[in-house]
């Protein structure tokens, strides 16, 4: 018996059967009944605050559900700083275990069939009632060994929202896992999450448990996001052999990039692989048949793809190429109010990854322009959120870059960027100044501030929305930037609305 959980009211605890690095899985039995029970305890001694809100999250929205193939908890009950989870135990195990401990041969198509059909209408029942999963991957997929009936767990990032837009973040605190997340919920993509983001993480598990691989393999998450965003996996069929065609032309439209491209519906998905399953039983073959002739979206839903911006497009992107090989450029865009001018900027997300860059963006306020450098300092509170998800390693190298560069005036930046402090930590005071001398200082600090992000390893692509608003120091401070000839590796986008700008 694992000792970190001791005791709870009304139940006692079992054997530890699962662990991760926010959970803790124990079997227990509740006192009253003698129910046989799984509890769910949050791991960290003092989950953020975040972390308490996710937790509660999947029990309001599991207890709430009627849906076979939910597991419905019992209780959310208090333990120490944390939460609980009570859930009923109907002996199950993850599917990932089930396939590596219980099948000895992968190539079961027909159990997998079994297996796949019984997801897709969970799945289905669940969309039904307009949640949005965001996390299907094995280890959330439940299986009986012995009746072989399929449970779906684990609602802590799940959205009752129909769509949602997920905002840039490093790769080791998006939400979801990374392995399995969908294009757009990396938040580099210029496209919203919806339904259809659950059935690209269910194609990579239908991957996974086809060939026993993932179809993208790395340790470094901006690789992976990357290869999530822009690369092909090998289809299942030509990793082995032995797959059916038609079964693996399944798995690829279920992780094609966009989700246009997918399946439009659980019922879609279902249709097909019951397809697939007769045809199995009658042949032990299954012959290439057109897909998704039952596939018949029930929502309206209008396509986020960009149309005739092609040529506005490829020209950021060509900025941005050029700006990777050592050049510094201001481009700016002009446009009536939601013309659509920060979804053409926000196309060259994709570009970024792969030359593992970083994006920001702050957008000048109308009521705030007695604020000097408004978004300036907005974009770069955003990239020390960026930062202070990485590493310890890595943050120790930023702490070094920066102190490098701005020496014992650091507490000029802290400031203006309070998260800073988080990564450079406590700075000693600096000589007031006023008037010219305050500005040229901070002028050349930020100067050495931005130089610090603007490598070859990272180009830095900062955009500036709402110009028409800015203040002159914000606009002094960008003609500083792109003067100077020491600037490398900046890509400044700014874009205005062209109807309120003036000739002064």
């Amino acid at each position: 018996m694992n000792l970190t959980i001791t005791s709870l009211t009304n139940y006692e605890i079992g054997d530890l059967i699962h662990e991760s690095e926010r959970t803790l899985v124990y079997r227990g039995v509740a006192k009253a009944d003698t129910q046989p029970v799984v509890i769910k305890l949050m791991r960290n001694d003092f989950p953020s605050f975040q972390e308490l809100v996710q937790f509660r999250n999947q029990y309001t929205i599991a207890k709430n559900l009627s849906v076979e193939g939910i597991v419905k908890p019992l209780a959310l009950l208090n333990y120490q700083n944390r939460y609980a989870l009570i859930m009923p135990d109907f002996g199950g195990i993850s599917l990932g275990e089930y396939y590596q401990n219980f099948l000895s041969d992968i190539k079961d198509i027909s159990e997998f069939l079994d297996i796949a059909i019984q997801i897709a209408e969970i799945i289905y029942q669940l969309h039904q009632n307009r949640i949005i999963h965001k996390d299907i991957k094995p280890a959330n997929i439940l299986i009986n060994p012995t009746t072989k009936e399929i449970y779906l767990i684990d609602f802590s990032i799940s959205s009752l929202l129909p769509r949602e837009t997920q905002e840039i973040q490093n790769p080791n605190v998006l939400e979801g896992t990374l392995a399995y997340i969908s294009p757009e919920q990396t938040g580099r993509m210029n496209r919203g999450i919806d339904y259809r983001s659950d059935f690209y993480s269910l194609g990579v598990t239908f991957y996974q448990l086809l060939t026993g691989e993932l179809p993208f393999k790395s340790e470094d998450p901006m690789e992976l996001v990357h290869c999530h965003i822009v690369k092909i996996p090998i289809p299942p069929h030509k990793v082995k052999p032995e797959i059916p065609k038609a079964l693996s032309e399944i798995v690829m439209k279920l992780i094609a990039k966009t989700a246009e491209d997918r399946y439009q519906s659980a019922r879609g998905i279902k249709h097909d692989l019951e397809k697939c399953w007769q045809q199995w039983q009658e042949t032990g073959s299954i012959v290439e048949f057109e897909l998704g002739e039952r596939d018949i979206s029930e929502r309206f839903l209008i396509p986020e793809k960009l149309y005739g911006r092609e040529k506005e497009v490829q020209t950021l992107l060509d900025a941005f190429n050029r700006v990777s090989q050592e050049n510094s450029e201001l481009l700016l865009v002009e446009g009536y109010s939601g013309v659509g001018k920060t979804a053409v900027v926000n196309e060259v997300h994709k570009l970024i990854v792969r030359q593992r860059g970083y994006f920001i963006k702050g957008k000048f306020d109308q009521f705030s322009r007695n604020i000097p450098f408004s978004a300036f300092l907005q974009s770069f509170r955003d990239l020390m959120g960026q930062l202070l998800g990485e590493g310890d390693a890595e943050l120790a190298n930023w702490k070094e870059k920066i102190l490098e560069a701005v020496g014992e005036n650091g507490q000029v930046l802290i400031d203006v960027i309070p998260e800073l402090e988080r990564i450079i930590g406590q700075q000693p005071p600096v000589p007031e100044l006023s008037g010219t001398a305050a500005q040229n200082r901070f002028n050349l600090l930020f100067q050495k501030f931005i130089a610090v992000f603007t490598t070859q390893e990272h180009p830095l692509t900062l955009f500036l929305d709402d110009l028409q608003w800015a203040d002159s120091a914000s606009l002094n401070l960008m003609k500083v930037l792109m003067g100077d000839s020491q600037t490398r590796y900046l890509l400044l986008l700014g874009a205005y609305r062209d109807n309120e700008v003036f000739r002064s």
